[in-house]
């Protein structure tokens, strides 16, 4: 843990003063405003430029303070809860009297989490309160995971930033509606579906769409400056090489498979063999092709399973309506 005592208390005191604190969690680092105070969350959605129908994620400090949040706890709640909190697993519940509506995106639900960050629980602890705090990044873009992204990209937006050093699980948290009797997976992210089925004793859908409104389903997400383009794995080379012939400044996220990689494009980034690695250095994979002057980036789509479904999502929303591969 990077952030003093006094960083931390600091940090509380201002969100007490309805003002925004850029906080670490172990998904990615959030821009946080008192989950109670409208005016504050409303100014979360004006920094982002976030449209205020796209709800936010309460962080609490303990599971046990869930019941405080939402109207009730289901058992499917409390036994996720007990085994992944603190940790980057959401759950969606119908929301408390003490939620405004504009924490919601004026919905009758409420998505809640215990961050697995010591900074994040030390801040919470100290503030005494929930705190909402989606990604402290222009809505849209690529999500922060160092401090140094935030003041990169928000600068002056923020009214501090507590540094707890890169985010180790690099994507955001996993998403699951526990409103019915069949919880189903909203968001892929941290949590993966096998953890979640290991736990439950049964299969968890996670279907390609969903009537409920939550955090990072908007049709393009994550994205960098540069078009990204996703193609089958055996086609990234060929289609690196020929999209630099037309001249484009072309990244590339080489897969494992693919040997040395196209000779002559702007940037090459190996993919990590490990999907925990390559969900810690997404984001910022994506920011150096900004950082490097790339105007187009040709990936393919890790095996949908385990963390490769967050990275895959993550990915797919990054292309958004322009991919055609």
């Amino acid at each position: 843990m990077t952030a003093s005592t006094y960083d931390i208390d600091k940090a509380a005191g201002l969100l007490r003063a309805g003002r925004l604190v850029a906080l670490p969690t172990e998904t990615v680092y959030g821009l946080g405003a008192n989950a109670e105070d409208a005016a504050a969350v409303t100014r979360v959605f004006q920094a982002k430029g976030r449209p205020p129908s796209h709800p936010l994620i309460v962080h609490i400090g303990g599971a046990e303070l869930l019941g405080e949040w939402v109207e009730e706890v289901p058992a499917t709640a409390r036994l996720l809860a007990e085994h992944f909190w603190p940790g980057p697993l959401t759950l969606v519940l119908r929301r408390a009297p003490r939620v405004p509506l504009e924490a919601t995106g004026g919905l009758e639900t409420v998505a809640v989490r215990v961050p697995g960050h010591p900074v994040a629980l030390a801040l919470l602890a100290a503030f005494g309160g929930g705190v909402v705090a989606p990604s402290a990044n222009r809505f849209g873009s690529v999500s922060p995971t160092t401090a140094e992204h935030v003041r990169a990209e928000l600068g002056d937006v923020v009214d501090f930033v507590l540094d707890g050093g890169p985010c180790g699980v690099g994507v955001e948290s996993t998403i699951v509606d526990v409103t019915g009797d069949t919880p189903s997976v909203l968001r892929p992210g941290g949590v993966t579906r096998e953890d979640l089925e290991a736990v439950l004793g049964r299969p968890v859908a996670v279907p390609s769409t969903s009537h409920v409104r939550v955090p990072g389903q908007h049709p393009s997400h994550y994205a960098p400056r540069a078009r990204v383009v996703l193609v089958e794995p055996e086609k990234v080379v060929v289609e690196a090489e020929l999209a630099q012939e037309q001249g484009h400044k072309v990244g590339v996220l080489l897969p494992p498979s693919s040997g040395d990689g196209p000779a002559a494009v702007h940037a090459v980034v190996p993919v990590p063999g490990s999907m925990a690695d390559y969900a810690r250095s997404l984001y910022g994979f994506l920011r150096e092709f900004d950082q490097r002057g790339c105007d187009l980036v040709v990936a393919s789509l890790p095996p949908e399973e385990g963390l490769g479904l967050a990275i895959a999502n993550r990915l797919r929303r990054a292309a958004g309506p322009r991919d055609s591969g």
